[in-house]
């Protein structure tokens, strides 16, 4: 029988096949905000990601795309996500 697979390795998976990020930190926030009731049980998670995909948009732009990707888990699973979104030349500098 296998293993349950993460909120966290949902969003990875999502990221990786739409973004193919040359970066990427899923970092699950969830634990600091236990107990939240407009949360509903749902996670909160913080993300690093650097994507060729976010040249040439701006940050509200990139947070969009990132949000259209992960719209299927926001339904069930993910209630928050703080993100940082760069292109490789802003973050390999």
């Amino acid at each position: 029988m296998s293993e349950p697979v993460s909120t966290a390795a949902r969003i990875e998976s999502l990221l990786q096949q739409r973004l193919l990020p040359a970066h990427l930190e899923v970092h699950d926030d969830s634990a600091a905000h236990a107990g939240h009731a407009s949360a509903g049980g749902k996670g909160h998670f913080r993300l690093r990601i650097v994507s060729t995909c976010f040249a040439g948009l701006r940050p509200l732009q990139r947070h969009r795309l990132v949000n259209q990707v992960l719209s299927p888990l926001f339904a069930t699973e993910l209630h928050a996500v703080a993100m940082e979104t760069l292109t490789p030349d802003e973050f390999f500098k």
